[in-house]
């Protein structure tokens, strides 16, 4: 990454989840099933969406994108973490670092932007039905999902490079069982005011523009849902969105926790539990939150693992 000889480091420690050897094997096994939990789950559910044809409509689109990244998001920091776990080294690359940094960055920036998408869809149905067909039409609906590729895939790059330019000289241990910005950062010898002005002026509009949408939308859905007289009306429009507001809740109570709550124990501890928390638990409760609270993804589901499709 045209780096010359300037930074001495050529690979960094991670210090892993936990440094205790009675303690590994039990993390390995416990994170080994969320992750293949996650990866079972999340492939359902994408597989139940693209094989019933009653479950080609927009919410579903993006509810396998975010299955999606799901999927992928904790597959660019637990493989390595297991591997660490019973191989004892928690070396990783200076390349290894920065390209884990993406991906994490990237998927992480993706999710963030789906259930945004997500909000306004929902948003659309419930206080404008009349203008929903023309609103979320699948060519609209395949551009929010591209845009939203395009600008975490700049915006992740954006990070990799100006992370490129710094000089590392040591110390080398990121204190966290991935390689996280903040902590590389830290670690810099070189002036890193760029990188942070970056934090500050793009990355922290990108991050809570998409929760101040879904702020936004779910002011006027519940609004819209008050004026519903029916009660089994608002009961069914409550339930549409149930789903995504405990994926909602879930992501950003477990970010906002992580990065901007202090905490009266380790900040270190509280950061590796909160990690865990948006990146292995999230992932994996979201394929359990879309299909036991809805019929139609019961039924799909149901269909795939009995061999059944429905393309008509």
């Amino acid at each position: 990454m045209g780096k010359g000889n300037q930074t001495s480091v050529s690979e960094f420690f991670l210090l892993g989840f936990s440094q205790r050897p009675e303690q590994q094997l039990i993390f390995f096994g416990l994170f080994l099933s969320m992750y293949l939990v996650t990866l079972v789950g999340n492939l359902t559910i994408i597989l139940a969406i693209i094989f019933d044809s009653h479950l080609h409509i927009p919410m579903y689109f993006f509810v396998a994108n975010l299955s999606f990244a799901d999927m992928n998001f904790p597959s660019t920091t637990v493989p390595k973490m297991l591997a660490d776990n019973r191989s004892g080294n928690n070396k990783i690359s200076y390349g290894g670092c920065l390209a884990q940094l993406y991906f994490f960055g990237l998927l992480a920036d993706l999710d963030n932007f789906l259930l945004a998408v997500m909000a306004y869809d929902r948003y659309v149905a419930i206080s404008c039905p009349l203008y929903y067909a023309t609103a979320m039409s699948p060519q609209h609906c395949v551009l929010m999902v591209v845009v939203s590729w395009v600008v975490t895939v700049i915006h992740a790059l954006l990070h990799i490079l100006l992370l490129d330019r710094l000089v590392f000289c040591g110390p080398n241990t990121i204190p966290h069982f991935y390689c996280d910005l903040i902590p590389l950062l830290k670690l810099a010898c070189s002036d890193t005011h760029v990188n942070e002005l970056m934090l500050f002026l793009v990355s922290g509009p990108l991050l809570v523009g998409p929760f101040l949408c879904i702020l936004v939308s779910y002011i006027y859905i519940f609004l819209a849902i008050l004026k519903i007289h029916s009660p089994q009306g608002k009961h069914k429009a409550f339930s549409n969105c149930t789903s995504h507001l405990s994926m909602v809740s879930l992501f950003y109570g477990s970010a906002i926790g992580a990065y901007l709550c202090p905490s009266p124990i380790s900040s270190t501890g509280k950061e590796r539990a909160f990690a865990v928390m948006y990146m292995v638990v999230t992932p994996m409760l979201n394929p359990f939150i879309y299909s036991l609270r809805n019929k139609d993804m019961k039924r799909a589901i149901r269909n795939i693992l009995s061999h059944k499709t429905i393309l008509s």
